[in-house]
């Protein structure tokens, strides 16, 4: 069971703003009403600009919410798009190593590049919501599906099964006060959709956001991310894939069909679809480009035999659920659900 969580800001300094102060407020006390002792990173709520130019401030938040014996959760605040510039203060000297220990780490997004970077020391992990995004959703209470997983969470420590959402949200467009108690407006949800293989198979999930991950090799966004990376071996080679469930979701910038397939052109390339036993893929945002992405993931995979399971509720579109990086996951797509065995102790 989970009593202390510890937020950190490992991308954008969000959490720091006086525009955010609202849904800080309010994310505070509904942990608080859960029953949780809330701690945050020393570094976390010093804004957009000092974290943007101190990455190894969020780095030490990082190692010190691992050190610290009373966190039982290092919770993400929110995502952003240069969390690949702590690998230097976390690795060049093994400290990310010689500080981690068993605890649950919970973000998504940019964090993708966090779970990788945890993902190389053996750590398992949970990837699906975050602070800001989920805990400080300005409805008068989180989103019923999304507080489900984030309750079991903090109860048990595991998740042991997912299933689809019966709505999806529209995302926001005001995050202002004046939304404070706005609802979202919302659609039916149609579940699991299999696009092809087999309607069963298994394996431990790995991936996370697909523009993150394409950010891995390009230098579009960063001309020095693609070099760390690489440096740090971050992403993992394709044997280490081997036998796993690649998870793919898209950001809030709603990549075009053409990067999107160049995406998994990318993973292709790198021997990752050839190795994984399937794909499962998020619902992207407002379902912008579903089709285009649905056509790619098939066509880019080029093997009728590989099961793509679409439109997860997971990642950036709402509600979100939250799945385990680590325990092997079994995907009945028939049954509409996703079960996992007990973590090894």
């Amino acid at each position: 069971m989970v009593k202390t969580v510890t937020v950190v800001s490992l991308s954008r300094g969000l959490l720091g703003e006086d525009f955010a102060s609202h849904e800080l407020e309010l994310g505070l006390r509904r942990l608080r009403d859960m029953g949780l002792t809330v701690k945050f990173g020393e570094n976390a709520r010093k804004g957009i600009e000092y974290l943007q130019r101190h990455p190894e401030a969020r780095a030490d938040d990082l190692l010190a919410a691992f050190r610290d014996q009373e966190t039982d959760m290092i919770l993400c605040a929110i995502g952003g798009d240069d969390t690949y510039r702590l690998l230097p203060r976390l690795f060049d000297h093994d400290e990310l190593r010689r500080a981690i220990c068993p605890k649950i780490f919970l973000g998504f997004s940019d964090t993708t590049v966090n779970h990788f970077m945890l993902h190389k020391l053996g750590l398992p992990t949970f990837y699906g919501q975050s602070f800001l995004s989920d805990v400080c959703e300005l409805e008068e209470h989180m989103l019923p599906y999304t507080e489900s997983y984030f309750r079991e969470l903090i109860r048990t420590g595991a998740i042991r099964e997912v299933r689809p959402s019966p709505i999806w949200y529209e995302e926001r467009t005001d995050f202002g006060p004046d939304q404070l108690g706005v609802p979202r407006v919302s659609h039916p949800n149609s579940g699991f959709r299999l696009l092809q293989g087999p309607a069963r198979f298994s394996g431990p999930i790995l991936g996370g956001c697909i523009d993150s991950i394409y950010d891995v090799f390009h230098a579009d966004r960063y001309s020095d991310m693609p070099v760390l990376c690489e440096k740090y071996g971050l992403f993992p080679t394709a044997e280490e894939w081997s036998g796993k469930l690649l998870l793919l979701e898209t950001s809030e910038e709603k990549p075009s069909p053409e990067k999107y397939r160049q995406a998994l052109t990318d993973l292709k390339d790198r021997g990752v679809l050839n190795s994984v036993s399937g794909i499962l893929a998020g619902k992207p945002m407002d379902e912008t480009y579903a089709e285009d992405y649905m056509r790619a993931l098939v066509e880019t995979a080029d093997d009728p035999s590989l099961p793509i399971l679409w439109d997860l509720n997971i990642g950036h579109a709402t509600p979100r659920c939250i799945l385990p990086f680590g325990p092997t996951a079994h995907v009945d797509a028939q049954a509409q659900r996703i079960t996992f065995d007990p973590a090894a102790d």
